[in-house]
């Protein structure tokens, strides 16, 4: 119809185009428009029939739907009945099966019950005739039956049956022994197979356990060829671990019990013949050992871990070390502290020795309690004062010794002690430490360094007690270490924290206070040999000249060797002191050495040259200050320096001075006892410019 219509369309298209000749448009039109309606009419019967023709193939398609369910519907119900008779069958069969069980069994037994029978009569006549007893191919089988027939044996009445009860005990005992042999031959031909045969045919019989023992027996030959037993012990384990489970059924039992064989059998007596040699004689080689060998035991019982030992296998190997262990861990901490008293006791007496130093007894009770109260107020040396000829006593390797000791004996007290008793132990070895390296060690040589230091009056005294606090310091370094390290890890948890922490802060406090002491009674003395300086080297004609016009030197001898003494004591302290001690020490040193200087400057006169030559001494000391490098003790001289110009300043000036930055804070009463120092200060017109 499309062609039709497009032809059509055409022709149109061809009128139109012919011109107005022989032309009718609305004639044209009409027929098309009919022939398009006869177009339409055609195709509408079309459709109406396809429509009709697609329901019905519909309908038909419907009714075959609903053929194929209910034809579904018969077959499942055929399928369900199949099922059901399926079933019944099934039943049935069962039922025939129990029923023919239940005919063979006994038929079985009765079976078995007659050649058990038949066997047990050839044991009442006394003459075993049967292959399985005559065949030793058959020695499985012969095990079988003479396991019955003891078991049978077992429940028949004695005064009766006592002989062939005792015949098949006899071929009881000699099949087991047969079975016994034949694992062990098995077991040096490597025969795991056969191991296994026979092990599975001995699990019924009681000589089961030996077979067991004569395995792991078996096991241990040539196992120990090394000079290392646990290593040994550990291959041993692991070679066995890869086996056992092939030859028996119940392999962790029988590795637990080989284990427990190599425990306490080869390593108890190893451990006996290593400590008991040593255990009365040398406390060292012993505790060296014990750690030793308490140490490697616990490393196999770790490797052992990794094994199948059954269910609690951790308690199992604690166990084991314990029965080798107990009766030497007992008293173990008795033994450590009696060795580590000693040991330390000889290694400070191989130190006096060394130094041929007695030890003077530092003494306690009330009167030297009394002492220490008087000497800590009064800073008074109490007792006459010793020449230690620069020796501190104190040493560094002594300390080394004493600690390295002690780090072991941590060590030790942490491997060898119940965790019940380690915070305790921890703590006796910690006091060893405090009384042999603080109290008489480092506590003895701070006493003898303060009854070494002379008094403040002595001329060109030592001062070693610098030295004892170098060494103190270091040493009070190491002792905190060793008590972070190696103390602390074991008490971190305990009531004995508290105790040992407190312990410390009360020696530390203890030891500091000396210290203190010391060095306070230092500085005096340093402070005593500058006034012997300027005492002896200071004249009064260094600041009142006879020529005042013949001055040629820039400061005077006393400045110059009291600031040499000075520098070398300040090299000194920061030598021997750290962190703020230094400056805490050199802020009180540089104050006591102003007012030295200053009241030593107050003792004199100054003429105008001597004055100028009083600023130049004084500006030395200024350069000496600022070696302490505080900021305070440096202000100090800068102030005295600055009153030091009263000295030479023009009487008409000396208000404006006075006025200046530096002064204006001070007392009136300080600047008027410099001015008065002036040797022009008697003149009026001074007198009168500073009123």
């Amino acid at each position: 119809e499309g062609i039709v219509l497009d032809s059509n369309i055409l022709k149109l298209k061809e009128g139109i185009k012919g011109g107005p000749e022989g032309f009718d448009p609305k004639k044209e039109f009409i027929n098309h428009i009919q022939e398009l309606q006869l177009m339409d009419e055609r195709i509408q019967r079309k459709v109406e029939k396809l429509e009709q023709q697609c329901q019905k193939e519909a309908k038909e398609f419907a009714k075959k739907v609903q053929e194929l369910q209910k034809s579904n519907q018969v077959a499942f119900q055929h399928f369900q009945e199949l099922d059901e008779h399926i079933s019944y069958v099934a039943t049935k069969v069962c039922h025939l099966g129990d029923q023919l069980e239940g005919v063979n069994t006994p038929r079985q037994r009765a079976v078995e019950a007659q050649k058990l029978m038949k066997y047990f009569n050839e044991f009442l006549d006394g003459e075993l005739k049967s292959e399985v007893f005559t065949n030793s191919e058959k020695i499985k089988e012969a095990a079988d039956i003479i396991q019955k027939l003891h078991l049978i044996a077992q429940e028949l009445p004695f005064d009766r049956f006592s002989e062939v009860k005792s015949k098949i005990a006899s071929k009881y005992h000699d099949l087991e022994c047969q079975l016994i042999q034949e694992f062990t031959s098995a077991q040096r031909r490597g025969e795991i197979s056969r191991m296994r045969e026979v092990a599975a045919v001995l699990l019924h019989f009681k000589g089961y356990s030996h077979c067991v023992d004569v395995y792991i027996k078996q096991c241990q030959e040539g196992a120990y060829l090394r000079n290392d037993i646990f290593e040994d012990a550990a291959i041993l384990c692991l070679r066995v671990n890869k086996q056992v489970g092939d030859i028996f059924s119940n392999p962790e039992t029988v590795l637990a019990k080989l284990i427990q064989n190599v425990f306490e059998i080869k390593l108890q007596s190893f451990v006996k013949d290593q400590l008991e040699e040593c255990r009365k004689s040398d406390a060292e080689p012993y505790l060296k050992n014990l750690y030793d060998l308490y140490t490697r035991t616990t490393s196999l019982s770790s490797k052992l871990m990794e094994f199948n030992l059954g269910t609690d296998k951790q308690t199992f190997l604690s166990k084991l070390i314990k029965s080798i262990f107990i009766s030497y861990l007992e008293n173990y901490i008795e033994v450590e502290t009696g060795y580590l008293k000693s040991r330390s006791a000889m290694i400070l007496q191989r130190y006096y020795d060394s130094k041929n130093h007695q030890k003077r007894s530092i003494g306690t009770g009330g009167i030297q309690d009394l002492k220490e109260r008087i000497r800590q107020r009064t800073n008074l040396p109490l007792g006459p004062s010793i020449d230690t000829h620069g020796e501190t006593f104190l040493s560094q390797e002594v300390v080394v010794n004493l600690l390295q000791e002690t780090k072991q004996a941590f060590e030790r007290c942490h491997r060898l002690s119940d965790p019940s008793d380690l915070p305790r132990n921890a703590f006796r070895i910690f006091t060893i430490l405090v009384e042999f390296l603080c109290i008489e060690h480092i506590d003895y040589a701070l006493e003898t360094g303060l009854a070494g230091i002379p008094s403040s009056d002595s001329r060109n005294a030592n001062l070693y007690f610098l030295d004892v606090v170098q060494q103190a310091n270091t040493i009070f370094h190491l002792f905190d270490k060793q008590f972070n390290d190696h103390l602390m890890p074991l008490i971190s948890s305990s009531p004995k924290l508290s105790e040992c922490l407190q312990k410390k802060k009360e020696i530390i406090e203890q030891m500091e206070m000396k210290l203190d002491t010391g060095i306070d009674r230092t500085l005096n003395c340093m402070i005593g040999q500058m006034k012997h300086i300027l005492a002896a080297e200071q004249k009064k004609t260094d600041f009142k000249p006879e020529d005042e016009n013949n001055v040629l030197i820039q400061y005077t001898n006393a400045c110059v060797k009291v600031c040499a003494y000075v520098r070398k004591q300040v090299e000194k302290i920061k030598n021997s002191m750290d962190g703020k001690n230094v400056d805490t020490v050199l802020m009180e040193l540089g104050v006591r050495f102003h007012r030295l200087i200053y009241e030593h400057l107050q003792q004199y006169s100054y003429s105008c040259m001597g004055g100028m030559l009083a600023i130049c001494d004084v500006a030395e000391y200024r350069k000496c200050a600022k070696d302490f490098k505080i900021p305070m003790v440096l202000h100090l001289f800068d102030t005295l320096h600055a009153l030091c110009n009263l000295l030479v300043v023009a009487p008409d000036n000396l208000k404006q001075v006075c006025s200046g930055e530096q002064l204006a804070n001070l007392d009136k009463n300080i600047l008027h006892s410099f001015v008065q120092l002036r040797a022009d200060y008697r003149s009026a017109r001074l007198a009168r410019h500073f009123s």
